[in-house]
């Protein structure tokens, strides 16, 4: 167990979750062991719990926790060859020594709403996350004030 607490090749959540149990052994408490490792205690008592029941092998994340992609690798693959190409309004000069944007009225820079536009474009829907309100209303807040 120490040795896995300590490896730099062994995956991180099983090198997390060997060091609570390590510190458990010492005696320390969940409270104790959440405030060292930085996390909640409630997630302490649960890979603890894991691993009194499994053993070694509760150590790792469940398969499919955590959060689910928005976008497929494929179309993670096709935003990514945007951000590769120069963006819409970025001047690029021309072999006569002029300079020209694709297009005049876009970004110089790569923006996610230009991204998410030339996806569209060409073909593949970003689903953009929404704003939660409280987050919004504080934004508004924020802006009112200078």
């Amino acid at each position: 167990m120490r040795k896995l607490a300590k490896s730099y090749h062994a995956p991180a959540d099983w090198k997390f979750h060997a060091q609570m149990v390590l510190l458990s052994w010492v005696g320390k408490t969940p409270n104790e062991i959440a405030a060292e490792l930085g996390c909640h205690p409630q997630t302490v008592r649960i890979h603890l719990k894991r691993f009194t029941l499994e053993g070694v092998a509760g150590l790792g994340m469940r398969p499919g926790s955590g959060r689910k992609p928005r976008l497929t690798e494929r179309e993670r693959s096709r935003i990514l060859a945007f951000v590769k190409q120069a963006p819409p309004g970025h001047l690029e000069t021309q072999a006569d020594g002029t300079m020209v944007a694709r297009d005049e009225e876009g970004s110089a820079q790569w923006t996610l709403n230009a991204l998410a536009q030339a996806a569209k474009e060409a073909g593949t829907q970003v689903k953009r996350r929404k704003t939660p309100a409280h987050l919004s209303a504080r934004r508004g807040a924020l802006a009112s004030h200078p």
